[in-house]
């Protein structure tokens, strides 16, 4: 981040945070000198290509099945625009604005490498119109995730050129409209500049990015949720001795069983049943460290794909100015972030998988030795026995959301792009599963804080700092009352990493 507050750009050290950061809170962003000058070298290139009479696909001839066909010189600019008004044609729900500020920076910052050969106007343009918070309509149907994300990419460059519709100063209205109030003069594309706006892996890389941070946040938050289970059913924490993960020596179960021994330090609870005859607890409780563990290091290997995508160039041709030369290639093919984010999906999925489990545990008066579903008055109140059955519900769901999308292909333009990654499909699924679980941890917190009022000695630092934040927020279930305003306040506090914040003020996680 430079003296102005803004996040520079050079194509080559955009992290995964900075976009979440542009993405959510509006940052600004600017561009570098040095990039900039790279990208004027490169659009210099592909001019003199030009005047030479190169044949070179997308620049000086049509694209997919049509790169055999020869466009004419005084043809080259409306190939470019007709490029961008024949591929906007996406369909379903519009993207929300954070998905569509993160799909602006990532291409700004590909276009920055400068092997796209568009002009540095055509980069400050669609940085200006970031700053300006002007946000095209992107329909998230339309994208088989191969010759890049063509059809989402194609509603960002139509707003650059003034045409379609966007999302500005609160309310839709057509582009053109709302670059003349915000000053900013719409783009003519030149040779190569619509297929280099369109031809990348934008839209899967921006859903991948805000995934990669918000299952972060949720496996933590899932880790403080079981630490408060734990002690409402009284469990052990003998299944997180450092001896048990040193004999098996994953990491994410190294860290997630410090973790639980960091979050329990301090119970009373514990301290209260030391000596039961209880001889161990079931999976959902003792198996924490190797569960979310998985998922923490299937989280870590995405994060790396992820990572490397957020800085490449993923467009077609590339064009290399030091040897002159243009060289067509795959870049644009999602199949590494269609598999890490399918991977991703499953992960997160088995995140509330267990987590339904134990508030399961919480609720069925059989095994938890609490008051049925939690209710003072059960009978005459249900308590959270509805709770149960809408985690479950979405438990059941995402066990469909997860059957990976990176394992079909459907060829696309008469064949000629015959293997495709539906990685954007990936990407999708992969956001709803998080909304998901989200949404089953906040339950188990709410079941747990409940399970938490009922005991008479104070639970761990970690877990006692957790019961705190959730009852500042929402208050004991004394009688029914509208169940879905406490889960929509619950799960505000799991997205927002509020209760993770509250938790790590006194416990660190590693």
């Amino acid at each position: 981040m430079d003296r102005t507050g803004s996040i520079s750009l050079d194509g080559e050290t955009l992290t995964l945070d900075e976009v979440v950061i542009i993405a959510r809170l509006g940052v600004g962003v600017t561009a570098s000198e040095e990039a900039m000058e790279r990208v004027k070298k490169c659009s210099e290139l592909v001019n003199r290509f030009v005047a030479s009479g190169e044949r070179i696909y997308g620049i000086t001839t049509g694209v997919g099945e049509l790169s055999n066909t020869v466009i004419p010189a005084e043809q080259l600019r409306d190939l470019q625009k007709n490029l961008i008004l024949s591929h906007a044609g996406g369909v379903g729900e519009l993207f929300p604005d954070e998905i569509v500020r993160a799909m602006m920076v990532l291409r700004a910052n590909s276009l920055l490498k400068g092997y796209s050969g568009v002009r540095p106007k055509v980069i400050s343009t669609l940085l200006d119109m970031l700053n300006s918070s002007i946000h095209p309509e992107v329909p998230s149907q339309g994208s088989v995730g191969s010759s890049g994300d063509l059809v989402p990419l194609a509603h960002i460059a139509l707003a650059l050129m003034g045409k379609g519709y966007v999302n500005y100063k609160g309310e839709r209205m057509e582009a053109g409209a709302a670059l003349t109030d915000a000053g900013i003069e719409p783009i003519i594309l030149g040779p190569k500049e619509g297929l280099g706006l369109i031809n990348g892996t934008q839209a899967m890389t921006a859903l991948a990015c805000m995934a990669v941070h918000d299952a972060d946040v949720l496996i933590r938050t899932a880790q403080i949720a079981a630490s408060m289970s734990l002690e409402a059913l009284m469990g052990t924490w003998r299944a997180y001795d450092k001896r048990i993960q040193q004999v098996r020596p994953h990491v994410g179960q190294t860290r997630i069983a410090q973790n639980m021994r960091r979050l329990l330090k301090g119970s009373e609870i514990y301290e209260s049943h030391v000596d039961c005859d209880k001889v161990q607890d079931p999976y959902s409780l003792r198996c924490v460290p190797q569960v979310l563990g998985a998922s923490l290091d299937a989280l870590e290997y995405v994060k790396g794909v992820v990572q490397v995508e957020v800085n490449s160039a993923t467009d077609n041709p590339l064009i290399f100015v030091e040897e002159s030369e243009f060289l067509s290639g795959g870049n644009f093919h999602g199949q590494p972030l269609a598999l890490a984010l399918d991977f991703l999906t499953i992960a997160v999925s088995e995140v509330g998988s267990i987590a339904e489990r134990r508030l399961d545990r919480l609720t069925n008066p059989h095994v938890s030795n609490l008051k049925p579903f939690l209710s003072e008055d059960s009978g005459v109140n249900s308590g959270y026995m509805i709770a149960q059955y809408v985690a479950a519900a979405l438990a059941s769901e995402n066990k469909s959301l997860c059957h990976p999308a990176s394992v079909d292909s459907i060829p696309t333009s008469a064949g000629k792009e015959d293997h495709n990654s539906m990685g954007t499909i990936a990407g999708r699924k992969c956001r709803q599963v998080l909304v998901n679980v989200e949404t089953i941890v906040a339950i188990e917190l709410l079941c747990a804080a409940q399970a938490l009022d009922f005991h008479k000695h104070r639970p761990g630092d970690g877990a006692a700092r957790a019961h705190k934040t959730v009852r500042e927020a929402i208050p004991h279930l004394s009688s029914d009352r509208l169940l879905q305003d406490d889960i929509e306040r619950a799960k505000k506090l799991v997205h927002d990493g509020t209760v993770l914040g509250a938790v790590q003020d006194v416990v660190t996680l590693v």
